[in-house]
């Protein structure tokens, strides 16, 4: 049996296969089946316990005593389907996935024997989660590790995948009663009844998603990161592919005294694996898809002090995880820094499309910055991190950036 790590695949050795997820708490687990183009066909191909049946695709109940699950029959799949995508859910209403460490096993679904097990890494207030996808590649049905969490529930992912999600409808209000009688308020409207794991809610205002959390992208304009969230890079319905800029900027926070930072990028593949630095000491990594502006030595002057240029469309297949590094090469702490931030800007048209700005400072030599994720649907997504880590080069930075992806 394989332990699987975010990213990583396994060939199928049997043709029926069930993916169940166990938690400490109960959850609801669905199916999609996608198109080439990431999207459902229609709503009838998100399974689920209120629709337990699709081509090829069956849900499962574990009755309360053991994990629900999702059963793929591969033979089954029809034509034009090339994946599964395998989510979960608390089934509590507004509950997270904080304190709570989910594992898919996909198992031979004739004798039940387990062929690997996922730990989605790293959790906390996603209330959905993609956890394991089932795809076809070159006529042979492989499942890949996925872990990608959403935290505006089932209907977040739902929608991602273009399942329609219905607005509840509210009743009419009740007629008032007649003058001679004192004047009645009507009652409050009822909604409609709706799945409550699916359809979302209708304020009137919806509030603003809380710190750190929720996913968005570049469409309203320029987002400002909060430490810990995620910005998606679509705007219009369509990943950003072009080239971008990521402009890392910092000054001394005393005057008089230089501080010669180093701005990085480490390159990742789907298990964590790496395989190449781009930084002062090597300007080019990647056949040239990712470039380095070269070094300052002091942080003086206005604007970035160092520009790394990311061309998305040119990123190899095998690179899925990018982490922005900054050390401080003369061993002055990041407390001896201020305003440092990393910004993301559109190359061809200058247009600052994101910025992080590290507002809070510790004692060490080395921080990461930011990442960059590409998605199973093709996708990047930026997240600000202001993790520091005790190091003065790259070299040191590898290993705990590899841990944070």
């Amino acid at each position: 049996m394989t332990a699987m790590t975010p990213g990583s695949n396994i060939p199928l050795s049997a043709a029926r296969v069930a993916v169940d997820v166990a938690a400490p708490v109960r959850l609801d687990v669905s199916g999609l089946l996608l198109t080439a183009d990431g999207k459902v066909r229609s709503d009838d191909d998100f399974i689920f316990y209120n629709q337990p049946s699709g081509p090829g695709v069956t849900y499962r109940s574990g009755g309360g005593s053991a994990p629900d699950a999702i059963v793929v029959d591969t033979t089954a799949v029809p034509p034009g389907i090339e994946k599964i995508v395998v989510t979960a859910s608390p089934d509590a209403a507004g509950q997270t996935f904080q304190g709570v460490e989910p594992t898919a096993t996909v198992r031979n679904a004739d004798d039940g024997s387990a062929l690997a097990t996922f730990t989605p890494p790293q959790l906390g207030g996603e209330t959905a989660l993609v956890v394991i996808e089932i795809y076809l590649r070159n006529g042979a049905w492989k499942a890949r590790a996925v872990g990608q969490g959403y935290a505006n529930g089932l209907a977040g992912i739902a929608t991602d995948f273009g399942v329609s999600v219905e607005e509840p409808a509210a009743a009419a209000p009740a007629p008032v009663a007649p003058p001679v009688a004192p004047p009645v308020a009507p009652p409050a409207p009822v909604a409609a009844p709706v799945d409550p794991r699916i359809a979302p809610p209708a304020p009137a205002a919806p509030p603003a998603p809380p710190a750190g959390s929720g996913k968005i992208n570049l469409d309203k304009g320029r987002i400002s990161l909060q430490k810990n969230q995620t910005v998606s890079l679509v705007k219009g319905g369509r990943p950003l592919l072009s080239q971008v800029k990521m402009g890392l900027g910092w000054e001394p926070a005393f005057r008089g005294k230089d501080i010669d930072l180093d701005a990085s990028v480490i390159a990742f593949g789907p298990n964590r694996n790496h395989l190449d630095s781009c930084y002062f000491g090597k300007l080019s990594i990647l056949n040239g898809a990712i470039k380095h502006s070269g070094d300052n030595l002091t942080g003086e002057g206005a604007g970035d002090d160092e520009v790394i240029v990311v061309d998305l469309g040119r990123i190899p297949a095998d690179a899925t995880g990018l982490v922005f590094t900054v050390n401080s090469f003369t061993g002055q702490k990041f407390t001896e820094v201020a305003k440092a931030y990393c910004r993301l800007i559109d190359a061809a048209t200058g247009e600052e499309l994101v910025r992080f700005d590290l507002t809070g400072a510790e004692p060490q030599t080395g921080v990461m910055m930011a990442k960059l994720i590409k998605q199973f649907s093709g996708e990047w997504e930026m997240t600000g991190m202001g993790e520091f880590v005790k190091s003065r080069t790259v070299r040191g930075m590898v290993k705990p950036a590899a841990k944070a992806l």
